[in-house]
């Protein structure tokens, strides 16, 4: 009996806005995203918040006129954008049977509704933007981001920014099993891809003997995470290794390693070496996040 593989499925949460488009850009023009399942998912309120109170105000008839109009509209622009989303993803390459549109009213809230979505479905990521502005009036991120943040740790959240359009990726190493496993899943994920990557990690200190010993203790750590990243179909001569010391902050040193060397994607694990399990997020790969507001940052569990 000849069993098919089931291809990874992402979800893509999206909320009317440019930047929220953001995330359809960036997986259109990585070919290994290509091989993947993509679900567009968008969560709406069913009216204005101003209208929840409707039953209060004088004018009913005209306010009901008025909700009727404005949910015409929503679904109207709802469905423009969520084909726009789908074209690119034709356009890019992506097979018509790769992509699925699903869009339902607000249940217990967006963000709650985004986990569930995507703890039921059996996605091996999420991918989102930074914030929203809702060009769809009723679609709401921003705030979403994190939330799903802090409570998103059973699959891997790529949070998207304006990044450059650069096949180069940033993978920040320091040993932890999060980081080794976050180098597991670019392989997997970015497999053959004609990428650049490099394997950064970052010493505060300068001293010589300081900066001598945890090159010996990371060397280990990169040359298993190049093979692994060679055996999975990248190029080794465009697998390159960095040893950054004197940070005053890693995950400042990190974004700033990112913007000066043109990297689009930066790679973090979700916790660091010396971080226990009781938080949400580790300190390192939070303020990446939010310090990398012109790249794409992945957060692998």
């Amino acid at each position: 009996m000849v069993t098919t593989k089931m291809k990874p499925k992402i979800l893509v949460p999206l909320d009317g806005s440019d930047r929220a488009f953001e995330t359809v850009r960036y997986i259109s023009w990585l070919e290994p995203f290509r091989k993947k399942q993509v679900v567009l998912f968008s969560v709406s309120t069913k009216i204005p918040e101003s209208y929840w109170d409707i039953d209060k105000q004088p004018k009913y008839e005209q306010s009901m006129k008025n909700i009727h109009a404005w949910q015409t509209t929503r679904e109207m622009k709802l469905r423009k954008y969520m084909d726009e989303a789908r074209r690119q993803l034709l356009d890019s390459g992506f097979p018509e049977n790769a992509i699925q549109v699903k869009t339902q009213e607000r249940r217990t809230g967006i963000a709650r509704d985004i986990l569930e979505e995507g703890r039921k479905g059996g996605y091996s990521a999420v991918i989102i933007g930074r914030r929203g502005t809702g060009r769809v009036r009723g679609l709401v991120l921003g705030s979403v981001t994190t939330k799903l943040l802090e409570r998103l740790d059973f699959i891997p959240i790529f949070v998207v920014g304006r990044c450059p359009a650069t096949r180069k990726v940033l993978v920040a190493l320091d040993g932890s099993d999060s980081s080794v496993r976050a180098v597991d899943y670019v392989c997997e994920t970015l497999e053959g891809c004609d990428c650049d990557v490099t394997l950064a990690h970052v010493v505060r200190s300068e001293q010589e003997d300081f900066v001598e010993n945890a090159a010996k203790r990371i060397t280990p750590v990169f040359e298993l995470a190049k093979s692994h990243l060679t055996n999975w179909g990248l190029n080794p001569r465009r697998i390159k290794t960095k040893l950054i010391t004197g940070a005053m902050s890693r995950a400042g040193s990190i974004v700033r390693e990112a913007e000066e060397g043109g990297y689009c994607t930066i790679v973090v694990g979700r916790r660091g070496l010396s971080e226990p399990g009781i938080y949400f997020m580790g300190r390192v790969s939070n303020k990446v996040v939010h310090l990398a507001k012109k790249q794409v940052v992945w957060v692998v569990t």
